[in-house]
């Protein structure tokens, strides 16, 4: 008998790989468990020839100037009204490079699963991710993967770096806020932490209140074209802490005062009555699908108008102006005459949020 022959004789046939219908800790184990995991959920989903070649690092093409972002979503619960932990990946990623200007192109993923996780809903997860991918003609080019012991990662915790590329003449930056521009709100404030909590805690209210998860990139886009090159000075997306830390960090990083009128906040009813009822602040609650402008004055009528021309701006509208009195702070005036400091959240107003 020859050697391979020898050889082969004493080789037995591995065994099949058994199908599981939860994440198992192998599947973490960088062997046949990983790569049928990657093969049966993850690739099929996630099209894009630079992810297909499963190499250590995608390398894409580019413009001379990129904006880079990263964030990690443990959002609980994984799935709410609105969206679920997928599609708030994307989402809140591509939001924050349109903030800066950029047009979305890419973005890695990476995933922890915790041991038990439901592939179903792994499944709705990815398919969720791929289709807010897919809206925005974003490719998912790379990637990794980790599984962690039961009770260490509350199902799926996601982190996202997005690519986008820079416009020359488009160049929103928190520090650039002036006196005199407007400020504007694209729509209705505080419905994504109000729906997560909801949901997270049971709670029913009269009428049920959706996230606004949303990518802003459309919308971003129509106030670049449609506006001179220079009449948007600040975008921002007021996800943790709301629409009152955001501005707060404006006024900071410009040296200029932020002043709010009461009556123009554009809060939902069910929002409202929610917040009453559980003591909060809607001007601290978080939103995914909401972004803020400051516009030179003069082109506000514009930015709105432009704005409300698309679903994502149909409730847009001016809440506030920027001022060089009260450098660095935000104030609220009511409808009944009065003032007060609206400041930075202290703490954690509503946690796991994102």
């Amino acid at each position: 008998m020859s050697a391979r022959a020898s050889l082969a004789n004493g080789l037995a046939c591995p065994a099949p790989l058994a199908r599981h219908d939860r994440v198992q800790l192998g599947h973490g184990s960088g062997g046949r468990m990983s790569a049928a995991l990657l093969r049966d959920h993850f690739l099929p989903r996630f099209r894009d020839a630079a992810l297909a070649r499963l190499g250590d690092a995608a390398v894409v093409a580019g413009a001379a100037e990129l904006a880079i972002s990263t964030d990690t979503f443990v959002v609980h619960p994984l799935e709410f009204p609105g969206g679920n932990i997928g599609s708030l990946a994307v989402h809140g990623t591509t939001n924050d490079l349109a903030m800066m200007g950029a047009e979305p192109r890419y973005l890695s993923c990476g995933f922890v699963l915790e041991e038990g996780l439901e592939l179903d809903l792994l499944d709705r997860i990815l398919d969720a991710m791929a289709d807010a991918a897919a809206a925005l003609d974003v490719a998912i080019v790379t990637g990794d993967t980790k599984v962690v012991e039961r009770g260490k990662a509350d199902g799926v915790f996601i982190n996202t770096t997005g690519v986008g590329t820079l416009h020359a003449d488009f160049r929103p930056a928190p520090d650039r806020a002036r006196p005199g521009d407007a400020v504007l709100v694209s729509g209705p404030i505080g419905r994504h932490g109000i729906a997560v909590m909801a949901r997270r805690e049971g709670l029913a209210f009269d009428a049920e209140i959706e996230s606004d998860s949303a990518a802003l990139w459309p919308l971003v886009r129509r106030l670049r074209d449609a506006l001179p090159a220079d009449a948007v000075h600040v975008l921002r997306d007021p996800t943790r802490g709301g629409v009152a830390s955001a501005l707060n960090e404006i006024a900071e990083a410009s040296g200029v005062g932020i002043t709010l009128a009461d009556q123009e906040l554009p809060i939902p009813e069910p929002v409202a009555a929610a917040c009453a009822m559980l003591g909060l602040d809607p001007l601290y609650v978080a939103n995914e699908g909401v972004l803020l402008a400051f516009v030179a004055a003069e082109h506000a009528d514009e930015a709105l108008e432009t704005m409300r021309a698309h679903p994502l701006g149909a409730h847009a509208r001016r809440i506030g102006t920027v001022g060089d009195e009260h450098p660095g702070m935000v104030v609220l005036r009511t409808g009944m005459g009065g003032s007060r400091v609206v400041d930075m959240l202290p703490g954690e107003q509503l946690p796991r949020i994102c």
